[in-house]
């Protein structure tokens, strides 16, 4: 049981009597009893305590802190210290953002605490002697000399849980991994493992001991040669353009104006808020602005304290990113490949903007702001901009944006009906669109909502939109899904006019009787396919009956019947058909839906059925293998229920996870159901067609829309999100009058199959809407990537009305991981000018079970207790030994997978990182120590093998080699997969193949076998099951040898990065090596825990 101790700087008598001490501000501030831990936290806390000092036991059932008899010597008292400064609370507060800032913070000092090995959590004051040179702690049993760390024995400063301490720590899953932090110091390069109380306190001391080991005892020579750096340069060049006169001063309307166009998302109110501010302290009558104050107020307002300790995190000399800073962030966080210092020059050359960091290739802080605010740190992925999926799959392979009634505009019962609402859907990428006509005044058909009191529009008019707008968005198909209630003398009208002004982009061609699925949209791009009803094809006549297709009969029959106590049900009615206007009806004609059986024996292609919202809830639920593999072959349309009389909108995820194609929104309510529709059809161009995910479309492949665990043969992705700041945060649109201060929060939401959805939300940041820190993690296992969707959501949470400040959704597979800005969009779908979230994405493979908060790469599984694939029983024989003898390849293709991935893991953890990081990002970590004190290697890579290998150049330190180990185990089992995964992968296909012989035959043989009924359908289930599986497991062999080919890349391009390749350069510099410190990570020393004492130092 994890026990968390708190020393106290009260007097306490041995029975815990006394009068206790004034408690400090700082302690006064907090909740007593503060233990538990939720959102925003950043791990267990003792309770304050002012007169006694207890070890506080953690119950693991409640959670709730109980003391124990364990009382320790509390007579020593500290000094009241002064608040630790945070600069994501309130806006008043200081805000940190420079070298200076976090130095002057560490001085005065934080509470932190101490983790060990044992559970143990120690409260600690730690701060930095004034002359920094040694990092102290109180209280403390040792001497006050002893109970420090000198700054300059500090190798590396690691930030999050990645030490062994942590990871062995039994309350580990308790703290948050942005409050966590390591110093590692000393020759036996020791841990000491500690936590924040906020983010913002734990980003203070990283970048503050960063600075420190860069510049020891130089230290605040570069703090005070750093002020005349490249932004007061470059401020001050902007301020001599506006003095045109020479004053030495601007006015302050001047002043404001010039900041609000380098930063226009500030308030002008606050920039002259700012300014008189300034003025006021300095007794200053006039309200010209210097030069000075001019850079002071820009410094205050547009300093983001986020990126500075990431431009700090990446820069060897700490105050801007060189040509090889950036190259390296580029490559290994924001994934770019194959950059080369070119590259580096043109991102310099396109955002930074002084003109000393143009010439000589530095990237200031401006500039990295510039850059991670622009396009090309977008979170969608530009390739997505772009239609780049395979158009030329069957129609029904794709899910297609569609709107319903697309006429209104607001209520389905009495709402207005406009032509706007055309425009609009076509303009945004809709693919389907519908008209319900009725015979109106003058000869001229009319669309409106039959039974209802909405208002009505001729026909004609919307047949002109459509046709000028048809294909503004997408050149892909567009469906008319015309219902027609118009007697046949206004059906001749309706021809004319489709006639007449859409012509030929009318697609009239019959449907090819041998072939077994629709075009493709390739094929069909350009055309317009008209969905309705359709004549039998020995129809000689001029016209015949067919069923009448009444969806405002639905609602009004609903509305009657909750009118009147009886329920009357209203019988489908017959009418009368123009053959000419049949004829106009070729790949969708609509058919009435009897059930999945009748459907797989007699539906042509070329059929299609519509689906009530509530009829296929139920079929999605009671078939949902059936309806996926009827979707197939068949395009089917869901639209909303007639109880949806107000237009809200169904979850279309509902439907899109049992493969139709056609859900039906009304395209007029905003909210979370036209968000999902929005970002989902983003993807692709924005062309209105997204292929589906192959097990969806695949003939032989086993998926249940229910899903609550991983689909077979799909390898799981885990999706971490940091989101760690939002930007110009407006007040929610419909909120009361309280000011324009708002409190965000962000919640993270997950949206796909059932197994994957999920939601996560970061704690309230109070009063500050411009610039919210949050710095929170989260993770989540995305089981079926090519259905996902994230939708990011910022609320208010101290509101009057209205609690929605934006939202951005997109797509798992459109996701760009790196440092990402997302830009939030208002309920109605609009970009809120400047308004931003900042966050980190990584995503990876899972590996492991475990407990969710460890279902990571951390988790290694041994051979002993790992799953592999099996094979289902068909119990008929011959198909039976067949699947019996995939056995043993889909054996090794597990073993040869978790082997290699597995040994991923003891390397990542050596280099200090986590299971985020990538091997070049490991390499880059590692390569500082890789370096000895004459600045000569310990060790090369060969490169000029295929498998580069580590070649020692002198004896190896002790705490290198298990790294060194590591990391040939992992070349190892990289080796043995990908000289053995051709073979297997072919071993498992062929048994694909061979069993996919049995395939036409298999009803018939499962006949033989004496199987009916139940046993006969899960006997061809399991078929479909099976190969599923193969097929899932032969990709997934195939992907392995990808991302090892990935990795040995990477090892070579961090290789060459750090002069670390076997017959090339060596290190330029020691100091150069020791610059780059901000990206090392060194190994722990190999000693147990054992060795340390567990009493207290």
């Amino acid at each position: 049981m994890a026990e968390f101790v708190a020393e106290n700087c009260g007097v306490s008598s041995a029975g815990g009597g006394g009068k206790s001490p004034q408690p400090s501000e700082e302690a006064a501030g907090r909740a007593a009893g503060e233990v538990s831990v939720s959102n925003g936290d950043c791990g267990p806390c003792a309770p304050e305590n002012q007169g006694l000092d207890t070890a506080v036991v953690l119950d693991s059932k409640t959670g709730i802190p109980r003391k124990t008899s364990i009382i320790k010597d509390g007579s020593r008292r500290c000094k009241e210290r002064k608040k630790t400064v945070s600069f994501s609370s309130m806006p008043t507060e200081k805000k940190i953002s420079s070298a200076s800032d976090c130095i002057n913070s560490m001085v005065d000092g934080s509470e932190l605490r101490k983790v060990r090995s044992n559970s143990r959590v120690y409260h600690r004051y730690f701060l930095l002697d004034a002359d920094m040179q040694s990092l102290r702690w109180e209280p403390s049993k040792k001497e006050s000399d002893k109970a420090k760390i000198d700054v300059k024995s500090i190798k590396e400063v690691r930030t999050g849980k990645n030490t062994d301490t942590f990871r062995t720590n039994g309350i580990s899953d308790q703290i948050s991994e942005d409050c966590a932090f390591s110093i590692i110091y000393g020759e036996n390069y020791e841990s000491l493992d500690l936590v924040a109380n906020s983010a913002d306190v734990a980003n203070i001391w990283v970048t503050g001991l960063r600075y420190l080991i860069s510049y020891g005892k130089h230290t605040l020579n570069m703090i005070q040669s750093s002020q005349d750096n490249m932004r007061a340069s470059w401020l001050g060049e902007l301020f001599d353009e506006a003095d045109a006169i020479g004053r030495k001063s601007i006015s302050l309307c001047t002043a404001v104006q010039l900041i609000k166009k380098l930063s226009p998302g500030v308030k002008n109110v606050k920039i002259e808020l700012k300014f008189k501010e300034l003025h006021k302290s300095k007794d200053k009558s006039s309200s010209d602005v210097t030069k000075e104050e001019f850079i002071e107020v820009f410094h205050d307002l547009c300093t983001r304290p986020e990126i500075y300790f990431l431009l700090v995190q990446f820069s060897s000399n700490k105050e801007f990113l060189d040509t090889k800073d950036l190259m390296i962030f580029l490559e290994a966080e924001q994934g770019m490949a194959k950059v080369s210092e070119d590259i580096s020059v043109e991102v310099i050359q396109k955002y930074e903007p002084s003109k000393e960091g143009q010439l000589k290739g530095w990237l200031s802080l401006d500039g990295f702001t510039n850059y991670l605010m622009s396009a090309d740190c977008h979170i969608f992925d530009p390739e997505q901009k772009t239609v780049c999926q395979d158009m030329n799959q069957p129609l029904s392979h794709y899910y297609i944006n569609s709107s319903h009634n697309t006429y209104l505009i607001e209520d389905q019962f009495r709402g207005p009906s406009d032509i706007t609402g055309y425009i609009r859907a076509l303009k945004m990428g809709c693919r389907s669109v519908e008209l319900d006509v009725w015979d109106g005044p003058d000869n001229e058909p009319v669309i409106y909502t039959g039974h209802t009191m909405t208002s009505q529009i001729v026909f004609r008019n919307v047949i002109d939109i459509i046709n000028k707008y048809a294909f503004a968005a997408s050149e892909f198909p567009l469906f008319l899904c015309l219902e027609n209630h118009c007697s046949l003398k206004q059906q001749k009208v309706i021809f004319q006019h489709l006639k007449k002004i859409l012509g030929d982009k009318v697609h009239t061609d019959p449907p090819n009787l041998e072939d077994n699925y629709l075009p493709s949209p390739l094929d069909l791009k350009g055309k317009i396919l008209l969905k309705g009803k359709k004549l039998p094809s020995n129809c000689t006549e001029p016209e015949g009956e067919v069923t009448d297709e009444d969806e405002g009969a639905e609602m009004s029959q609903r509305m009657n019947n909750e009118a009147s106590e009886q329920q009357v049900v209203v019988q489908p009615k017959k009418f009368q058909l123009s053959k000419d206007l049949s004829d106009l009806v070729t790949l969708c004609k609509s058919v009435q839906f009897k059930d999945f059986q009748m459907a797989f024996q007699n539906q042509k292609h070329w059929e299609l059925c519509s689906f009530n919202e509530v009829f296929a809830s139920r079929c999605a639920t009671d078939h949902p293998g059936d309806f996926v593999n009827y979707n197939k072959k068949f395009l089917a349309r869901v639209y909303p229920s007639p109880m949806r009389i107000d237009s809200s909108n169904m979850n279309p995820q509902d439907f899109w996870k049992c493969g139709c194609q056609i859900v039906a929104m009304n395209y007029q309510t905003p909210g979370l159901m036209m968000d999902l529709n929005i970002g989902w059809f983003r993807q692709n161009g924005n062309c209105g067609y997204v292929l589906r995910p192959a097990i969806m479309r695949e003939q032989v492949s086993y998926f249940s829309a229910n899903t609550k665990d991983s689909v077979p043969g799909v390898s799981p992705q885990l999706l971490h999100i940091k989101i760690i700041s939002g930007l110009n945060l407006p007040k929610p649109k419909g909120s009361g009058a309280k000011g324009d201060v708002v409190d965000p929060y962000v919640y993270v939401e997950i949206h796909g199959i059932p197994a994957d959805c999920a939601e996560q939300r970061t704690k309230t940041v109070h009063q500050n809407g411009d610039n919210p820190i949050f710095d929170e993690s989260f993770e989540f296992q995305i089981n079926l990537p090519e259905l996902a969707m994230v939708r990011f959501v910022v609320l208010d949470d101290d509101y009057i009305g209205d609690e929605f400040i934006g939202q951005y959704t997109i797509p798992f597979e459109c996701i760009q991981p790196g440092f990402r800005h997302i830009p939030l969009q208002s309920l109605t779908g609009e970009v809120l000018p400047h308004a931003w979230v900042f966050v980190h994405v990584a995503i990876t493979n899972r590996r492991g079970g475990g407990k969710p908060h460890k279902r990571g790469l951390s988790v290694r599984k041994g051979k002993r207790g790992r799953e592999y694939a099996s094979m289902r029983i068909l119990l008929i024989k011959a198909v039976d030994e067949v699947f019996k003898s995939a056995a043993q390849p889909l054996r090794e293709a597990t073993d040869l997978r978790e082997n290699m991935q597995n040994a991923i893991v003891p390397f990542k953890e050596l280099c200090g990182l986590s299971a985020v990081a990538n091997l070049k990002q490991c390499i880059l970590a590692l390569s500082p120590r890789l370096i000895g004190p004459d600045g000569s290697p310990f060790l090369l890579f060969n490169l000029r093998e295929q498998y580069p290998s580590v070649e020692a150049q002198s004896l190896l330190p002790e705490v290198l080699k298990r790294a060194v180990t590591a990391y040939d185990t992992m070349i190892q089992t990289s080796q043995a997969l990908l000289e053995n995964s051709d073979g297997v992968y072919d071993r498992i296909l062929q048994v694909q193949k061979a069993a996919m012989e049995f395939h036409e035959n298999l009803h018939d043989m499962a006949v033989k076998e004496g199987l009916k009924g139940r046993k006969l359908h899960k006997s061809v289930e399991s078929f479909t099951w099976n190969i599923t599986i193969l097929k899932g497991q032969a990709d997934l062999l195939k992907h392995a040898r990808a991302e090892v080919l990935e990795n040995l890349k990477q090892i070579h391009y961090a290789a060459l990065t750090c002069n670390l390749a076997k017959g090339g350069a060596g290190p330029s510099s020691g100091s150069e090596s020791r610059g780059r410190r901000s990206l090392e990570a060194i190994p722990e020393k190999a000693v147990g825990e054992e060795d340390i004492t567990d009493e207290e130092n």
